[in-house]
């Protein structure tokens, strides 16, 4: 468990650097999805119970149920991500016709 929350902690940072060092938006549009990616793993790791059953009546178990409180919440996560993403995406494109570049210093510095 220590080695997979190691590297979930090794994705986020490298998906907050490149949001930190992006050149263009399209960049950090990309690495800001790294950065969730790995806290939907940190959420999935930390809410895995070994030798659980799913909570479903008549599953014929009486030990551990899993949770499904954490994965509703990560499901939710999901689709709020990925409509986060194609609307940065559509701000891109609107960037990018009207400015005519996607670099972020080109556009911050322009009139």
């Amino acid at each position: 468990m220590k080695l997979s929350l190691l590297l979930i902690f090794l994705l986020f940072c490298i998906g907050f650097y490149g949001l930190c060092v992006g050149k263009t938006v399209i960049k950090s549009i990309f690495n800001l999805i790294i950065a969730q990616t790995a806290l939907l793993l940190l959420f999935f790791q930390l809410a895995y119970a070994p030798n659980a059953s799913p909570p479903i009546l008549g599953h014929g178990t009486t030990g551990l149920w899993v949770d499904p409180y954490p994965q509703a919440l990560m499901i939710t996560d999901i689709v709020i991500g990925a409509s986060i993403t194609s609307l940065a995406l559509m701000f891109s494109i609107k960037i990018y016709h009207h400015y005519g570049t996607l670099t972020w210093k080109k556009f911050m510095h322009k009139d």
